[in-house]
């Protein structure tokens, strides 16, 4: 191990680690005329090249606002996280479920009974003080990169965050709150949710941490509280799945009265949401099991047996649907996946610790939480409720396994699998709309000292040459110039890829430059209310890459009212896509889509084999091949 790699293990790592840098403005707004110029018709990009040569010229604009973020940069320890936090999440208006918080679906569990479940459920909690214990002690193994550059050690911030914070809600913009400083005296509870109740479930008792048996005990209790039809309460959870400032509206309403300041408190407090799910009713379905776990099927499911503000949320249906949903502005999707994972194994893992009732403490009843709810408030939980159901109406899921190959073949082909992938979902979206589209993948930051993400836009006009020569029904093109196209294409993706995890792509940069030219209160740029870029960054195909070495895949929903979210789980021999889309646009399918994909997997993966059997053949049996052409890389 280097001197490096000790010296961050220790939990120094942020020291340790470089700053993200800025890149050279002239190299910004180059990418960003190459990554539109096949997007636009070229009127509009004719038009848009002067604006950016404009904007890019000595002693232009862009020079004065590339000058402010440099000496941003050098003030503090990341430039562009403030301002990307709140243009990706904050600043953002609409609901969490569906739109921002991402799932992470659990494969289904065989519960016999509702005890089951509570045995689950107890040991996931018990597993959740563990982990976070080791996030306490900064005792978490230090990450380092794989894949692309593999091997560099990870800013290791997010994790600190994970059970830590909370976003409240705000009239324009969230707040998103950490308290790191959490004291090891500092009371220590969960929150667990059930029948639209929610109850405060001390996890510490007379100083010490309550075992696996107990919680159990204590969850049995809140089953059975949760039962009493007489002290049941209006579903104030369904508040948190409202618009952001419908939300902030509300919650300025609740916190008139003292009761619901203090189950306020206790929720926006507490480590992590732990939701006890009733029988959702309908096949567990990979599709249905991503569904309840992003939505909860509304309120007359478990919609509102939710609180969608805390990061954190475990859900547990006595019919075996679990998982856990996230609140995304503390923390990226492979945190949560880390986390997920360190559940799974422990409760799949550890033998049954039924611990004899003996060694259980007498402890203090859990509490149920008191709501004061007048005609107003009641008014707003139908409301909330109401536009609830529309969103969960609306949302077009689509889970689908692809089984013919996985990861190990596209490694055969000498061919990053995410940049494989990434070019068959363009390949799918052409042969649906006959076009491409401004895309969004995340690309980690995380080599640098605080790092989030930045974008990595794979609608390429590489990728535009190969799905063109794909869809071609004339067969103008022979398998050799295919095979060419799709390798330049594959190139251009794992370029774009390692320029943007070496903070050298081209969305956080522009953001950077627009908000410094707010804070200058300059007139807003003319690159930024150009349509060009207004339309660079509507995503209709918005994609993320979430591996996971247990059994379980994330899924979330489309960032734009006619787009796809397209999240997808490469597996050695099998890679599992969830697509979303919204029923109400025309111009989307989920099924439509995942056809398409299908498709475009086999097609490439034929075209990969054919090239293949190809070269191996002498070169004269096979005129139309031509010699075997060398990989780009």
């Amino acid at each position: 191990m280097s001197a490096l790699q000790k010296q961050a293990t220790r939990g120094q790592e942020s020291q340790v680690l470089p700053k993200v840098p800025v890149p050279p403005l002239k190299q910004t707004l180059d990418t960003y005329l190459k990554c539109v110029q096949h997007l636009v018709k070229e009127e509009q990009f004719k038009k848009t090249k002067a604006i950016v040569e404009k904007f890019g010229a000595p002693g232009g604009v862009g020079e004065i606002l590339q000058k402010k973020l440099l000496e941003q940069k050098d003030k503090k320890a990341n430039w562009v996280y403030d301002y990307w936090l709140e243009d990706m999440y904050l600043s953002n208006r609409l609901a969490l479920p569906v739109n921002s918080n991402p799932a992470m679906v659990f494969p289904k569990q065989a519960f016999r009974d509702h005890k089951d479940a509570l045995r689950f459920a107890a040991r996931l909690i018990c597993g959740v003080l563990e982990y976070k214990a080791l996030i306490d002690a900064r005792k978490l193994p230090l990450d380092f990169a794989r894949g692309q550059l593999a091997g560099t050690p990870l800013c290791m911030e997010q994790y600190y965050r994970l059970f830590t914070s909370y976003r409240y809600p705000g009239l324009k913009t969230d707040t998103l709150k950490t308290d790191l400083n959490a004291t090891s005296s500092a009371p220590e509870h969960v929150i667990v949710a059930c029948k639209n109740q929610f109850f405060l479930l001390d996890v510490v008792a007379n100083n010490k941490q309550l075992n696996e048996a107990e919680i159990f005990l204590q969850l049995e209790k809140i089953m059975k509280m949760s039962e009493n039809a007489e002290e049941r309460l209006p579903p104030f959870g369904i508040l948190t799945s409202d618009g952001r400032t419908e939300w902030a509206q509300a919650r300025e309403a609740l916190i008139k009265d003292q009761a619901n300041r203090d189950s306020l408190a206790l929720i926006e407090s507490c480590i992590c949401v732990v939701c006890l799910d009733e029988p959702c009713g309908i096949p567990p379905s990979d599709t249905n099991r991503a569904l309840m776990l992003l939505h909860g099927g509304g309120r007359e499911r478990n919609g509102a047996n939710r609180w969608y503000d805390k990061s954190m949320q475990f859900v547990v249906g006595t019919d075996g649907v679990c998982g856990v949903v996230c609140e995304h502005s503390p923390f990226e999707g492979i945190v949560m996946v880390q986390c997920s994972e360190f559940l799974m194994k422990r409760i799949t893992g550890s033998p049954s610790r039924t611990v004899q009732p003996s060694s259980t403490r007498a402890l203090p009843p859990p509490r149920r939480l008191l709501w004061k709810c007048n005609s107003h408030v009641q008014a707003l939980l139908e409301a909330s409720g109401d536009r609830l159901q529309r969103l969960v109406n609306n949302l077009d899921m689509d889970v689908f396994t692809f089984e013919t190959y996985g990861k190990e073949f596209i490694k055969k082909q000498k061919m990053s699998p995410d940049a494989f992938i990434q070019i068959s979902l363009q390949l799918a979206f052409y042969k649906c709309r006959g076009r491409l589209v401004s895309t969004y993948e995340s690309a980690s930051l995380r080599r640098f000292r605080e790092g989030r993400v930045d974008n990595i836009r794979s609608a390429t006009a590489e990728a535009l040459a190969f799905v063109r020569s794909m869809a071609d029904e004339r067969a103008t093109f022979t398998n050799s110039e295919k095979m060419k196209r799709l390798k330049d294409a594959v190139k251009a993706q794992t370029d774009y890829t390692i320029a943007a995890i070496t903070g050298m792509a081209i969305d956080n940069h522009l953001l950077g430059l627009l908000k410094v030219s707010k804070q200058l209160n300059m007139e807003k740029p003319e690159i930024f209310c150009d349509e060009t870029y207004l339309a660079s960054n509507h995503f209709t195909l918005s994609t993320s890459q979430v591996p996971t070495t247990v059994e379980m895949f994330c899924c979330y929903g489309p960032v734009v009212p006619n787009g796809y979210g397209a999240c997808y789980n490469p597996q050695p021999h099998h890679i599992v896509f969830s697509v979303a889309s919204f029923w109400e646009n025309t111009e989307t399918s989920s099924a439509v889509f995942v056809k398409a994909l299908n498709e475009g997997l086999l097609e490439i993966w034929d075209l990969c084999n054919r090239s293949a059997a190809a070269a191996t053949k002498p070169p004269e049996s096979s005129p139309a091949a031509g010699p075997p052409r060398k990989s780009g890389k």
